[in-house]
């Protein structure tokens, strides 16, 4: 089995023992992890099969597939799905019908059916957003995505996140920054440090990042980073990203910080004192500049994180709202001549002409409702002639013959029919949430003050306007101004006089 994660190099076809997703509508996929036994399975002879609302896959269908096949349903032999009937005392019986599927079933001999089809794709970030199992509420595609361009998320570097909840923004983060699987300890490529508080998410994290083959790009630590941090055993990771998914994400910026905050820094941060001992761990990169990104559903919860940050030395803060919506591209049907009940189409008239045909149409036949109210004996042949005259609603007269109806459907394509038309959706894809963003420059030392001031020294520089006195400049723009002026005029001499010159005689 390959060593690479399925998220970062899938392979052209399926593979037995990795995660697929299968997409059953645009709204629905379902992640399965394809098995090759040909054993029974659940009580089904065909071995592991996935049922849907279309139909049931078995999983020998769905193996060495191109990634993006249309899979057919297949018909399953039930057998016991599993089930083991129990005795009153709670002892099972003997024939519990596990020889069921004893038989092995291959490919060719599973019958297609005709319930339906599912498409076999690729494992991506974004399509396990959408079908990944919420543990909390989960960053959408909207946001992380906009959160990694922000941050400067690039092969190579390496993210604080904390709370990790669901892994959407985990395996997202684990992408942008991929570079290559480290080699061994000391290999600085791309990594992903996660930390997450609580006990049960952080086990099916973990198990999650392992069935992935991501756990060597993602370091996932159980933590609370309140109080304790972002230290990986004991050392810095030198993050150059930060992204903090946490309810009070101010008490946990004390710790992203250069030097260690002073009392005064603190007092706002909800946080008593840092206990880290007698030498202070920055987890940031010392000689570059950090970026950070919060992501908070409460105004109230910004308005806190701004304070701590603009008290711990960050700048350019900035908050922004993702609001997401798809806009719908359809063509709308209008007119009083389409059936009903098809889609994207409105039974009302198309224009003024239409509507007044419908109306002199109905006006007709109530007043031929009260003829034959009034004349009971009113001849069949009269009516039928006054039938006969009636135009239709459409105003069009109707076809002869089968064949002009047949050429008129064929002319008149119902997918180009109508007027194009866009909507957006009435309701945000996303949950609200509030991101702050902000910079920490990067860390500057005595040394590389003093190098900087040996390459480019201050005071010194020869031809700038702050090292010449006010005469000096004037006399110098004097100059510049008589340069000009001997270029446009060249007739002129140094003394500002004019050279004379012969003047020419007339000719007689």
């Amino acid at each position: 089995m390959s060593d690479l994660s399925p998220f970062l190099n899938p392979g052209p076809r399926t593979k037995p023992n990795t995660l697929a997703l299968a997409h059953l509508s645009r709204d629905s996929i379902q992640p399965i992890y394809l098995n090759d036994t040909s054993d029974a399975v659940d009580g089904y002879a065909e071995g592991a099969v996935l049922n849907t609302r279309f139909g049931s896959f078995p999983h020998s269908t769905l193996l060495d597939k191109p990634w993006g096949s249309q899979i057919r349903a297949s018909v399953v032999d039930t057998g016991s799905r599993g089930r083991k009937l129990k005795l009153n005392n709670g002892a099972e019986p003997e024939n519990d019908m596990e020889d069921a599927g004893s038989g092995v079933v291959t490919t060719k001999d599973v019958k297609t059916a005709s319930s339906g089809f599912i498409h076999i794709l690729p494992p991506t970030p974004e399509l396990w957003t959408t079908s990944l199992p919420h543990r909390t509420q989960v960053v959408y595609t909207p946001d992380y995505s906009y959160i990694l361009h922000r941050i400067r998320a690039r092969p190579g570097m390496k993210i604080i996140e904390a709370g990790a909840g669901s892994g959407s923004f985990t395996h997202a983060a684990a992408r942008a920054v991929y570079n290559g699987y480290p080699r061994d300890a000391q290999d600085t490529r791309g990594k992903v440090f996660s930390f997450e508080y609580n006990q049960d998410r952080y086990e099916k994290m973990r198990q999650e990042i392992s069935d992935h083959r991501l756990d060597k790009l993602v370091q996932i630590t159980h933590r609370d980073v309140y109080n304790d941090g972002f230290l990986v055993d004991g050392e810095s990771p030198e993050a150059e990203c930060v992204f903090l998914d946490l309810p009070a994400p101010w008490k946990a910026l004390p710790h992203l910080s250069r030097q260690k905050p002073t009392p005064t820094q603190l007092s706002n941060s909800e946080v008593g004192s840092l206990d880290t001992g007698p030498e202070w761990k920055s987890p940031l990169h010392p000689g570059r500049t950090v970026y950070i990104c919060t992501f908070s559903p409460c105004i109230e919860q910004v308005t806190k994180t701004i304070d701590v940050m603009r008290r711990l030395g960050w700048m350019d803060i900035e908050m922004v709202e993702v609001a997401h919506r798809r806009i719908l591209v359809m063509r709308e049907r209008i007119g009083l001549n389409i059936p009903a009940g098809e889609r994207g189409s409105s039974q009302t008239a198309a224009n003024a002409t239409e509507a007044i045909t419908k109306l002199k149409e109905i006006e007709g036949r109530f007043k031929n409702q009260q003829s034959r109210t009034r004349d009971v004996d009113v001849d069949m042949e009269d009516n039928e002639d006054i039938a006969s005259n009636a135009k239709p609603m459409n105003g069009k007269k109707e076809p002869d013959s089968p064949s002009d109806e047949a050429e008129d459907e064929t002319s008149n394509k119902p997918w180009m029919a109508g007027r194009l038309i866009h909507r957006t959706e009435p309701e945000l894809k996303t949950h609200t949430s509030y991101l702050v963003f902000a910079v920490l420059p990067q860390e500057w030392s005595e040394a590389q003050e003093a190098a900087a001031f040996a390459n480019w020294p201050c005071g010194n520089e020869s031809k700038v306007i702050g090292s010449l006195d006010k005469e000096a400049r004037k006399r110098e723009k004097r100059e510049l101004l008589q340069g000009k002026k001997r270029k446009k005029d060249p007739g002129t001499n140094s003394e500002g006089g004019r050279a004379s010159s012969p003047k020419k005689s007339k000719a007689s």
